[in-house]
């Protein structure tokens, strides 16, 4: 039996006040309910913040923030002989920036008592300066890599 074929990648269209294509990205992300123009004055102000507290260009913070939160391994579970094992592989360029995306955005989420573009801010700047709830999961995340690496060679089969 023939596997699915391959579907075609659609390109996004870059954002409107920076030209960043990968900011847009961030964007659909933050994005509730289809509300596009809540999640960019969101986004915007958030970085807005960010560059006032760090002396620094909102995209230079951006990628630095994705930098730093990018993890190099993932687990993925896989069942062997009737054990689920988690297994450690590598991971993607674009995986690596979707998920930066998704842990920095969840945590920023986490917080509570401010607004969504302080709380999205704070997060920037945690994960640019390497600390905070994004750049823990990263942590967490090669932990547990380190720990089931004894699994890795269930990955080449």
């Amino acid at each position: 039996m023939a596997r699915k074929a391959h579907t075609i990648r659609r390109s996004n269209l870059p954002d409107r006040k920076f030209g960043n294509i990968l900011l847009r990205k961030f964007i659909n992300k933050v994005m509730l309910k289809g509300k596009r123009t809540v999640a960019e004055q969101v986004v915007y102000a958030a970085l807005e913040q960010a560059s006032k507290k760090l002396n620094k260009t909102p995209l230079e913070i951006f990628q630095g923030a994705i930098d730093n939160v990018s993890p190099m391994v993932q687990l993925r579970s896989r069942r062997i002989g009737g054990a689920n094992y988690q297994i450690p592989t590598e991971v993607s360029s674009d995986r690596k920036v979707v998920l930066a995306m998704q842990w920095i955005i969840a945590a920023a989420r986490m917080r509570k008592g401010m607004p969504m573009a302080a709380k999205l801010a704070v997060e920037l700047v945690d994960a640019f300066n390497n600390t905070g709830g994004a750049v823990r999961k990263k942590d967490e995340t090669h932990k547990m890599a380190e720990a089931n690496r004894a699994f890795a060679h269930f990955a080449r089969f």
